[in-house]
């Protein structure tokens, strides 16, 4: 799609996201299957369910505006993606892999905030009301999730990968 203006910009973003959720539905499930803390896992499961419904922001999105979503592939997520499954392959004692895993995770949620931050600006300004209100949702939910995953870090993940 070529970039010609501040709608076209918008429609790419919001088909990079669509990509972005879709593969982290498939990847949040082998992330909290490899956690060994209970908290760990279950924030991840909680963001699953989280991710899916904000699938489905974005499929009301694009059908109220009349576009298809699918099929670009959201490159920064897979890369991210990536580096976790990279993360789970190598191993380590539990408490140790948990800290990566919440890294690994927070990198994925900062990428999020960063774009549906971006999004979020391009539907103010280009005065997609319904759209934005949508978006806002999601961006305060990955802002939430972001503050849960530090919250479980430093209330003992990481104190107990220290102890390893």
């Amino acid at each position: 799609m070529k970039l010609n203006s501040l709608e076209d910009l918008f429609k790419d973003q919001l088909m990079d996201m669509h990509s972005a959720e879709q593969q982290l539905t498939a990847a949040l499930p082998k992330m909290a299957e490899k956690a060994s803390a209970k908290e760990v896992r279950e924030a991840l499961e909680r963001h699953l369910d989280i991710t899916k419904k904000q699938l489905e922001r974005l499929d009301q999105i694009g059908s109220n505006m009349g576009i298809d979503l699918k099929g670009k592939t959201c490159e920064a997520m897979k890369g991210l993606i990536k580096e976790g499954e990279h993360i789970l392959k190598e191993g380590g004692s539990g408490e140790a892999l948990d800290a990566a895993i919440i890294a690994a995770a927070q990198k994925i949620e900062h990428y999020e905030i960063a774009s549906y931050g971006s999004v979020c600006t391009y539907a103010e300004e280009l005065g997609h009301k319904d759209a934005l209100k949508l978006l806002k949702q999601t961006l305060d939910e990955e802002e939430k999730t972001d503050q849960q995953l530090t919250k479980i870090a430093e209330s003992g993940v990481n104190q107990r990968a220290m102890k390893a």
